[in-house]
């Protein structure tokens, strides 16, 4: 089994910073790549940010130039410095870890999720 946790989450105005990180622990042969979703009232799970194992990352769109994720393989831990805030980033993030438990197979497995708040 593989366990999530994450820490970071809060409120915050509008135009301030968060930094959320998460870290994999557990039976972990590779993790493929790591991410951050976020989840709004009344809205579907959206992709924010992913990084992977060799370090090429991918943006929603709304975050690009506002957020950065980074990653240490070493330590199965992935982070996400969000600036910039905007009311609308208000979610439940949650994070992400693909991680390859066999040759053959791999799993994704989700955190608990961190509330983040921006006031207007």
């Amino acid at each position: 089994q593989v366990q999530l946790v994450e820490s970071g989450g809060g409120l915050v105005q509008a135009g301030g910073s968060l930094r959320l990180s998460c870290a994999a622990s557990g039976i972990i042969f590779k993790i493929n790549a790591m991410g951050w979703y976020r989840q709004a009232p009344g809205k579907q799970r959206e992709l924010v940010a992913r990084i992977r194992s060799g370090g090429n990352t991918s943006y929603a769109d709304s975050v690009k130039d506002r957020f950065a994720i980074s990653r240490d393989n070493a330590k199965n831990t992935v982070s996400l410095q969000m600036n910039s805030l905007k009311p609308e980033d208000t979610a439940v993030y949650y994070c992400n870890a693909n991680v390859r438990l066999t040759t053959t197979s791999n799993y994704d497995y989700w955190g608990q999720g961190t509330q983040v708040t921006v006031s207007s």
